[in-house]
């Protein structure tokens, strides 16, 4: 059993695979993302009381839409100081984010200089009309900087954790318990380390997490690819699996390498696995259409208002 830091937001109630998505793998190619947002998300109860969720993970580098390699260097300066074409490029991001149920972000600033002290989550939430968000600080660099995991939904999570992960501090996993009991979902959302050999540790450590739940939905920059010995072990280790490789998510403007990745237990069978194509960040995104079985006992949609306030409260500076 892996010791658990929570954070509850309300009373507590007691070798490789691959898997072959049911739709053909697609690639999105909306240069404006309104029309995505303006699609309602198809979440609602299938046949024999199954659901279907709509995912995202993105990094979405502080709202930096960075589109050649050379933009490291030339606008490095947005990554500490504010400018407007970053509120620019989050509206863009929240009107993508619309049709989705479940968003997990990377590399979002919680309130800092660059951002005019507004905390990133909860405006892209606002935003997209996402009544549950909640972001993970992991690296707080004073005013300058607030990185952060973050988790946009529209379920209302039983429980919150957050975990730092093995190696130098910056780094942690936010996992997010939708029901409750032994078929409860979990979703972890997380950003792993460059080195390699941190990585693998961190790998190790996540699978101890991972094992501790029946349905798991893992997202998040895991900065390697579904070849990599960091997949490799954690596939070995676990039970998750993930669609076929060829949704490569880096760079945005070239993509090259996946990434990026949603890695799901058995039971969660994927209708769709796809790559937008939204030039507003130096990553893609990731998106996956899946149906959730029937014995997991999934909230409803939306929040009661005072739910929603206590999980505002809750991610508050």
């Amino acid at each position: 059993m892996v010791p658990m830091v929570e954070k509850p937001i309300q009373e507590r109630v007691g070798g490789p695979r691959l898997m072959s998505a049911i739709g053909q793998n697609i690639v999105l190619t909306t240069g404006d993302a309104r029309s995505n947002a303006e699609t309602r998300s198809p979440y609602g109860t299938l046949p024999g009381e199954a659901r279907r969720l709509r995912l995202l993970s993105y990094n979405i580098q502080t709202g930096i839409a960075s589109q050649r390699y050379r933009h490291y260097i030339t606008q490095g300066w947005k990554h500490v100081l504010p400018h407007a074409s970053r509120w620019y490029n989050l509206d863009r991001i929240a009107r993508a984010l619309g049709s989705f149920d479940i968003v997990g972000l990377q590399e979002v600033d919680s309130g800092s200089l660059r951002t005019g002290f507004i905390n990133q989550t909860k405006y892209l939430a606002e935003q997209a009309g996402f009544p549950f968000w909640h972001c993970q600080t992991n690296r707080r660099l004073g005013k300058f900087a607030q990185h952060s995991n973050a988790l946009l939904s529209r379920l209302t999570p039983s429980e919150l954790m957050e975990q730092p992960l093995p190696g130098l501090p910056g780094r942690g996993v936010l996992i997010a318990r939708l029901g409750s009991g032994a078929e409860a979902l979990a979703l972890f959302v997380l950003h792993l380390a460059l080195g390699r050999r941190t990585r693998l540790r961190q790998i190790a450590y996540l699978a101890d997490l991972v094992n501790e739940y029946a349905y798991v939905i893992v997202m998040g920059d895991l900065n390697c690819g579904m070849a990599s010995q960091e997949i490799n072990q954690l596939l070995r280790d676990t039970d998750l699996q993930s669609p076929q490789d060829n949704l490569n998510t880096f760079p945005s403007w070239q993509p090259r390498w996946r990434l990026d990745h949603i890695l799901l237990s058995p039971g969660i069978a994927i209708e769709r696995a796809y790559i937008p194509a939204w030039m507003f960040s130096d990553h893609l995104p990731i998106a996956m259409d899946v149906v959730i079985p029937s014995g997991v006992a999934l909230p409803s949609m939306g929040v009661p208002e005072a739910t929603a306030s206590l999980h505002k409260a809750s991610t508050a500076g």
